[in-house]
């Protein structure tokens, strides 16, 4: 994946734009365009055919306006991949969920997930400078939610979201890569590992490898393919939760 990053337009410029506080012109024609159109048009260019199409010139053309026109609005991709996280970033449910923080963290981790499937271009994006427009803050906001008051200190639930989402994140790629790999060749995973099953007899050393053989193969008659997203992200949210359970348990056990 070609990797794009966030916070790479003029700061002042992105903030104005992600705040909708870019002063509108006075004078002159009415625009015709709006930049929520253009943020609509680039999501559905970027949704549709990845984020290395989603060039200013094919927003543009998305819109039916000159290449020259979208400056009027943003000042350059950067600003406007910006604007387009956030807007994406809008799209996450902020319900109450019933129980305690595991549910809450649970419920993070499962609509970031649903958020990247819907919007896999968001993969090739590093958001280390991330955009600070309101509907990231919201995120923020809510997802602090889900662990406070349960024991953490500030820097703790700060690392608790960052290590719930870098998982999603990781988790995610994977499973986008595995359903790519399905749409650019034709052949399912199922297809794929039966075509290999007459051949594996002769690459398989059970000697030799006799662990690989045993657990590739429970894998393979489980899932007819060598790896389930799924499962993995099931399995690892399910373990990334029990260390935070740990972490409170053992800061709450009586000394000595």
């Amino acid at each position: 994946m070609n990797q794009e990053y966030s916070g790479s337009g003029d700061p002042a410029k992105s903030l104005e734009l992600l705040w909708r506080r870019r002063p509108q012109p006075t004078r002159g024609p009415k625009p015709a365009l709006t930049a929520d159109q253009i943020v609509e048009a680039a999501l559905r260019v970027a949704d549709a055919e990845g984020l290395t199409a989603m060039s200013m010139r094919r927003v543009a053309d998305e819109v039916g306006a000159g290449a020259m026109t979208l400056y009027r609005y943003f000042p350059g991709k950067g600003e406007l991949l910006d604007v387009m996280l956030d807007t994406v970033y809008g799209e996450l449910p902020r319900r109450d969920v019933p129980g305690d923080w595991r549910a809450r963290l649970d419920e993070v981790a499962r609509s970031n997930r649903a958020l990247y499937l819907r919007h896999p271009w968001m993969l090739q994006v590093a958001v280390s400078r991330p955009p600070l427009g309101p509907n990231l803050m919201a995120k923020y906001e809510y997802e602090l939610a889900a662990v406070e008051g349960i024991g953490l200190t500030d820097l703790e639930m700060d690392a608790t979201i960052s290590l719930v989402n870098g998982y999603v994140h990781g988790a995610v790629r994977t499973a986008v890569e595995a359903r790519q790999v399905i749409q650019r060749s034709g052949i399912t995973d199922k297809e794929w590992w039966l075509a290999h099953v007459p051949h594996l007899d002769q690459i398989s050393d059970a000697k030799k490898f006799p662990l690989a053989s045993r657990v590739g193969t429970t894998v393979g008659n489980e899932f007819d393919a060598p790896y389930d997203s799924d499962h993995a992200f099931e399995f690892g949210l399910e373990r990334l939760l029990d260390g935070v359970s740990t972490l409170l348990e053992n800061r709450s056990a009586p000394k000595g």
